[in-house]
């Protein structure tokens, strides 16, 4: 049985990551294998998959903090109370490390030189490894900014993604000789508003509506994401023919998953507000 990790190995692995986390936002490549081979002397008997494992659940806690994580640590849920506490207490004193949230969430983005290549785009959706609901001592979280929900809401972002799964929609149609159908492809909410319900209308072979909801990040495809409830409902009346198409790694070597159905069944969901009635 592993051995719990101490109070100084938490505070020696989080300031590792952070190190790691801030040098990938700031736009400069890290040797992760070298990272882990620093820090193997400094720890209590750890091999290089169990230092590994905790840095993906520095990302399990960044993620439940609203948080960007590094793309290469997948999240995993199954993390120590004490990693959360170490991690929030990390937060309150490095004042700095809001401004590069900040910055990955607003910042211009990175448009690739070539195009999106549809042969090898879609791939299959993740695993969900969360166990249970999450703990919620991070309501006194430092920094009071959900910085991935804000990525979302940028214009560009979303608008850049919508484009890409409407010309995916559209070649798709045409490589299975369906031109008729493509040519009926539309951008719904850039071109009727945001209010829809989904962004794009395409059509399934047999020639049905096919309702797209398109969610977009620059982060990896375990990225949560976020939905109102205008669209909660709409999936929900059209589960059958509603699909949530996610781009992921945007910058980069862009990929995208697809799951059908209502947003209730499809995702492991949070209530993130609520309304009061009298």
């Amino acid at each position: 049985m592993d051995i719990s990790w101490s109070n100084n190995e938490v505070e020696l692995i989080i300031a590792d990551y952070f190190q790691m986390l801030i040098a990938e936002l700031g736009g400069i490549s890290i040797n992760k294998a070298e990272h882990r081979r620093q820090l193997l002397p400094l720890l209590n008997n750890r091999s290089a998959g169990s230092i590994e494992f905790k840095h993906q659940n520095i990302s399990a806690v960044l993620i439940n903090l609203g948080q960007p994580y590094i793309t290469g640590y997948l999240p995993r849920f199954n993390f120590q109370k004490m990693l959360e506490e170490k991690v929030l207490e990390y937060l309150a004193l490095d004042h700095k490390i809001e401004n590069l949230f900040k910055s990955f969430a607003e910042k211009e983005i990175i448009l690739p030189k070539a195009d999106v290549v549809f042969e090898n785009f879609v791939v299959p959706p993740p695993i969900t490894d969360r166990v249970s609901e999450p703990n919620h001592s991070y309501l006194r979280n430092p920094i009071k900014v959900n910085y991935l929900e804000k990525e979302q809401r940028n214009i560009n972002l979303g608008r850049y993604g919508e484009e890409i799964v409407l010309n995916y929609e559209k070649w798709n149609l045409i490589r299975i000789g369906k031109e008729k159908l493509a040519d009926e492809v539309k951008w719904i909410s850039r071109d009727e508003g945001d209010g829809a319900g989904f962004d794009i209308l395409s059509k399934n072979t047999n020639g049905r509506d096919k309702y797209i909801e398109v969610k977009t990040t620059k982060l990896g495809k375990e990225t949560p994401f976020f939905f109102s409830r205008n669209e909660l409902l709409f999936s929900m009346n059209r589960s059958n023919d509603f699909y949530l198409y996610r781009i992921f790694n945007i910058e980069e070597k862009a990929k995208m998953f697809i799951k059908n159905g209502d947003l209730n069944t499809i995702c492991f969901s949070v209530p993130q507000s609520y309304k009061g009635y009298f």
